[in-house]
């Protein structure tokens, strides 16, 4: 069960769902807190599933996109591959740090001695529920034929000259140069036939991951034969009751995040780290995203809607913001509203990971921007 639940919560952030992910993130800290064998102190397992969701890898961004979008920047998908780069790097960085946190002497005093394990698998494939199902040889085929297809709609979007000698063979080119023509909708930058195959096949996979997306879970839950409606309606009874309690840690949250900014503590640290970053080359008009982001969610929303507002920010800038959104995590907020819903006040090693995964995410969007868009 925790292990279903850590699954679809990782699920629910790659998609870019936000705090939709949060209910069942907090079933998965319930089940985990189950097997915990000292109550209040948080185990390696709480830990390492905390690291990997406030580092999740995130395929659709789509709150940054949807802020792009309404502030009319060209081509406001653009950030989808850079963002998944980016948050490979950061995922990778956050399991490594949480496992080498975990062994040492400082971080075990009050812990656990090592995490219980499962010492008994019961045989339930015959009872197994459709979600368990193997697909036959024709649904595996049928999925296959989905992916070739968009990896076929990438490698054309790379080789545009490939794409263009196939519509004339189809005869379909004086279709598609007139629907170009007549669709009024937002300008979006074309690739040139002079960026390199790396930029271009980045710019591809950004083109064709959310249709890509959508369309393979679809023929992937319909040859599985899950009731996704059935499924969606279950979970949202679920929602109010979770809802209820994690507020009182979600305001306890809000309050101190009040306190830091109000009394002008968020100002002097942006004085006192202006002059390293801006010695780095980091952008400073980044640097209160870069800060608010593992504070607040709606905060961060807010610094990266006026970063987009800005006269004087460049595309550069604006795309750069937007990874960065998408790459990194409310890491504050989900440790006081996971740990809280269980109880745990030791939180050990959790929030030293988080952050390195929100460093490295910040780090990976100035340089991946810069490489993409600068």
């Amino acid at each position: 069960p925790a292990m279903g639940s850590m699954v679809m919560n990782l699920a629910a952030n790659m998609l870019g769902l936000g705090n939709a992910a949060t209910p069942l993130g907090l079933k998965a800290m319930q089940h985990l807190d189950e097997l915990n064998p000292e109550k209040g102190t948080a185990t390696n397992s709480m830990c390492t599933f905390l690291a990997i969701n406030t580092s999740s890898v995130t395929l659709i961004p789509a709150t940054a996109i949807g802020l792009l979008a309404a502030q009319g920047v060209p081509d406001p998908t653009a950030i989808v591959s850079t963002t998944i780069l980016a948050t490979l790097v950061s995922t990778s960085v956050a399991i490594l740090a949480v496992k080498l946190f975990e062994k040492m002497p400082v971080f075990n005093r009050a812990a656990v001695a090592a995490d219980p394990v499962r010492t008994k698998v019961d045989a339930v494939e015959d009872q197994a529920g459709p979600e368990h199902r193997s697909l036959s040889g024709g649904a595996r085929t049928l999925l296959g034929l989905v992916v070739a297809l968009f990896a076929g709609i990438v490698y054309l979007e790379t080789f545009p000259e490939h794409r263009v000698a196939l519509q004339q063979t189809l005869g379909l080119r004086e279709a598609v140069l007139q629907l170009d023509a007549e669709r009024p909708t937002l300008e979006e930058k074309p690739a040139s036939d002079e960026d390199p195959p790396w930029q271009r096949s980045i710019s591809a996979v950004s083109i064709t991951a959310i249709p890509f997306i959508l369309v393979f879970f679809v023929v992937f839950a319909a040859l599985k034969r899950i009731p996704v409606y059935e499924e969606f309606v279950e979970g949202a009874k679920e929602g109010f009751a979770m809802a209820t309690r994690i507020m009182p840690f979600l305001v306890a949250m809000l309050v101190a995040l009040a306190v830091f900014r109000s009394s002008g503590a968020l100002l002097i640290l942006e004085m006192i780290l202006a002059p390293v970053l801006a010695f780095a080359g980091f952008p400073m008009d980044l640097l209160p995203l870069a800060l608010m982001r593992p504070l607040s969610g709606s905060g961060s929303v807010g610094v990266l809607n006026e970063i987009l507002t800005l006269p004087e920010a460049g595309e550069t800038l604006k795309f750069t913001a937007a990874i960065m959104f998408g790459s990194t995590e409310t890491t504050f907020y989900v440790l006081a509203v996971y740990f809280g819903s269980v109880g745990i006040r030791k939180i050990r090693h959790a929030i030293l990971a988080g952050l390195a995964a929100d460093a490295v995410g910040i780090i990976m969007s100035v340089v991946i921007g810069r490489l993409m868009f600068g």
